[in-house]
């Protein structure tokens, strides 16, 4: 079948989507998105529009609506084959129908159909969703709207194919995008930093607890547009309770209100500096063609760093994959200067040149390797999450969630949300997102400060509510804590209570085989003009964990049928039910063939297409699952250019371990222990010789020592902005300068001052 790409029908006439309206509402850490999709239809006939197209992976998507002139079909929440039969049945009459149902491969890309718009006839279509924030390295909120769709990579040999769409590069992209937030919080917003052009931030009242913010004219469809939204005292515990709906039956999720917790543990001081810094670190790099250039460039950058901020007495090994996957170690080997100088030898050769992203066997050899007594595992996961079996790869992160931990870190436009989150939410980690020129390395380090804390175990919630009041929980039982990361808890209060009732819920778990707990008194009163919004997050919650029970269990029927009536009950979808509308009208069948019309979706690279074969007669309920038949030579044809094009296209980098700027050329001359050495290399990197070096080291002090110092006094001095990302390696030099004994450390910062030209402080070296 002859591929086609851009603003094309099978008769080269025009796609009917014209633009694209959002407006988001962003209450604390909880945003809803109001997506309005405007569609003409300007053939001669009618058509039925086909847009395949990104979401949040953690969206809950609850409204679903048309407009057709000045008469709005609002979608009802069905089973999925009957939603798609109800689809199929008002085409085949003659009717309007439109249909929005969540991929069968990843719970972040949803297909909407659009089906009998007559000619010259205009549609307006509304989507609503609401998301959770996720906290950021710098204690940000981010925020992302999906705007790339990049080819989801289908292992060879397995079920179905990638998901189908059409992909252009952003340039002819033929629909514009008009973007606004409105912000709301009861800390004033300190900023909005974002990596599309934004126009000034306007604060609507003086405390600054409310601002809104709009993308500025002419955004370009070759990014997703990300905000990070900044609050003051952003790590303080809140709790929201919400009414349920007037409509809705008492005792039930909707009708009961809900209240929704977040918390910020705090560990106790004593402990966390009580703890010896171990474990097992299991890093697992993407080398896949789709992460050439600075991608590859930045990962193995990160991957020094990481290297020598691990801590002595630790394991390690470096897994890669692509197609197939390669690993430096046969298995995990101790962390010493022997086995990272072969860990880094390796890393400068590495290029993106394995083809696919088969990211399924490497996770699945990592778990057949024996665990290491007292050294937790630790997993680090690089991708640009370009994988089309992502619920079997989030499946077998859960089902070897007792042995690791898993962190995740999204890198580029595009990477699937719903992959990244799952791995880490899975895996009991932490996920992270680099996008645009954004520097990985802060990022990673962050992830493996929560990696060097230890596991938290034994976790419970007790709540306290006066008589008459009980508890339900809508989420999963907390498995994962770190200091200072939030928590979200949901449940469903039933019973009566009077208005000045107050709740109170205890976390308690154990740290390093110590108890602690952390707690939070909240009113049960219902706050104003949330609407039904933490009634729904806590039914997508509840939705998801069901659904995951239901693969588990092979299927399991009774589940299946529960998460069908709670996705029906609160209007939030699921894997298991979509969305449809019929425009019924005045009763008259719409006139002539139809013509089906793939809308494209914008694309950071230039990348591969699939659509429908217009002149087919197959009904909507067998298209979206099997429609990839029809185009399997076309995607037979883009999974071998995975294989064998990636490979010749990508770029070769030059190694990039010592090269990549000052910093990392003193990063890379730190030895296992913590240690400098006092050598040219050295003294290049701190511009100066090596006589004044010697010169200027006290006689009594021995060379590594002088030389240590001197590095910290630089990296105090001259990159104090980075210091998140050199921080972890600076503590373990000064625990060498502290084992080391050394008498002459008050002489040497002196000196070193004096050399280096600057004032740093002994104190603030942590000597």
């Amino acid at each position: 079948m002859e591929i086609c790409c851009g603003l094309l029908t099978y008769q080269k006439e025009s796609v009917p989507l014209k633009s694209i309206e959002v407006e988001v509402e962003v209450r604390d850490h909880v945003a809803t998105v109001v997506s309005t999709l405007n569609y003409e239809n300007k053939e001669d006939k009618p058509i039925e529009a086909v847009f395949v197209f990104p979401l949040p992976g953690d969206a809950a998507v609850c409204h679903f609506s048309a407009k057709i002139g000045q008469k709005e079909i609002v979608a009802e929440v069905k089973e999925k084959q009957k939603a798609r039969e109800e689809y199929d049945d008002a085409l085949s009459s003659g009717q309007q129908a439109f249909l929005l149902e969540e991929s069968e491969q990843s719970p972040d890309i949803f297909s909407l159909s659009v089906g009998s718009l007559p000619p010259g006839e205009s549609a307006s279509i509304r989507l609503e969703y609401v998301t959770e924030l996720a906290v950021q390295a710098d204690d940000g909120l981010r925020f992302c709207l999906p705007a790339v769709l990049n080819p989801r990579y289908q292992p060879e040999g397995s079920e179905g194919a990638s998901v189908q769409v059409i992909c252009v590069p952003a340039s002819l992209v033929p629909y514009s995008l008009s973007f606004s937030a409105r912000l709301s919080s009861p800390r004033p917003v300190s900023k909005v930093e974002s990596n599309c052009s934004l126009d000034p931030l306007q604060y609507l009242s003086t405390e600054q607890t409310q601002a809104t913010v709009k993308l500025a004219a002419g955004h370009k469809f070759d990014r997703d547009v990300e905000l990070l939204i900044y609050y003051k005292d952003a790590h303080q515990p809140t709790a929201v309770v919400e009414a349920g709906q007037a409509s809705a039956k008492p005792g039930t999720l909707m009708g009961d209100p809900v209240v929704m917790l977040s918390l910020y543990p705090e560990f106790p001081q004593a402990v966390m500096s009580s703890v010896a810094s171990c474990g097992e670190f299991v890093l697992l790099l993407d080398r896949s063609g789709s992460m050439q250039g600075e991608r590859m460039k930045s990962a193995k950058d990160t991957l020094l760093l990481l290297l020598k901020s691990l801590p002595m007495g630790c394991y390690f090994n470096i897994y890669s994959f692509g197609s197939c996957h390669e690993h430096i170690f046969s298995k995990s080997v101790e962390y010493s200067q022997k086995t990272l100088e072969k860990a880094l030898k390796n890393i400068e050769v590495m290029d993106a040149d394995l083809g696919g992203t088969e990211i399924l066997q490497p996770l699945e050899h990592i778990y057949s390797q024996p665990t290491i007594p007292n050294q937790p595992r630790q997993l680090f996961v690089f991708t640009d999450g370009e994988v089309g079996n992502t619920k079997q790869v989030i499946n077998l992160v859960k089902k070897n969630s007792g042995s690791h931990r898993c962190f995740s870190f999204g890198i580029g436009e595009g990477a699937s949300s719903a992959l990244i989150n799952g791995l880490a939410k899975e895996g009991g980690g932490h996920a992270q997102f680099i996008t645009g020129k954004e520097r990985m390395q802060p990022k990673v380090m962050q992830s493996l400060r929560f990696a060097l804390q230890p596991a938290v175990v034994d976790v419970s919630v007790e709540w306290d509510v006066p008589e008459g009041v009980s508890v339900g929980a809508l989420c999963p039982p907390i498995t994962t804590l770190f200091q200072g990361q939030r928590s979200l808890i949901y449940a469903q209060l039933t019973g009566q209570s009077s208005e000045a009732a107050e709740g109170c819920v205890t976390v308690k778990y154990s740290l390093a085989g110590h108890p602690c707990q952390n707690q939070l008194h909240f009113s049960l009163t219902p706050a104003d003009d949330t609407g039904l919004t933490v009634h729904r997050l806590a039914a997508w919650t509840l939705i998801r964990s069901l659904e995951v029970k239901e693969e588990k269990e092979g299927g399991d029927e009774e589940v299946k049928k529960t998460v069908v009536e709670l996705s029906v009950q609160s209007g939030v979808s699921s894997a298991f039910t979509a969305f449809v509308a019929v425009n019924k009208g005045n009763g008259e069948a719409i006139q002539g063939p139809m013509a089906i019309v793939n809308v494209p979706v914008s694309s950071y690279r230039f990348l591969s297409y699939g659509l429908f074969d217009p002149s087919d007669s197959v009904p909507w309920s067998t298209k979206f699952d099997s429609a990839i038949t029809k185009v399997q030579s076309v995607f037979s044809r883009i999974s071998s250019s995975f294989k064998r094009g990636k490979k010749a296209s990508s770029q070769t980098n030059a190694p990039s371990c010592g090269v990549a700027g000052t910093f990392l050329q003193l990063v890379s001359l730190q030895k296992a222990s913590g240690c400098w050495e006092l050598d040219p290399d050295l003294a290049a990197v701190l511009g100066k010789t090596t006589d004044e070096m010697e010169k200027s080291k006290p006689a009594s002090e021995n060379k590594e020592v002088w030389a240590t110092i001197l590095a910290l006094i630089w990296l105090h001095g001259f990159k104090m902005d980075a210091k998140d990302e050199w921080e972890l390696l600076a503590t373990k030099a000064v625990s060498w300068l502290r084992a080391e004994n050394a008498p002459c450390v008050t002489e040497c910062v002196e000196a070193g001052n004096a050399l280096l030209g600057v004032n740093v402080q002994k104190d603030a070296l942590g000597l």
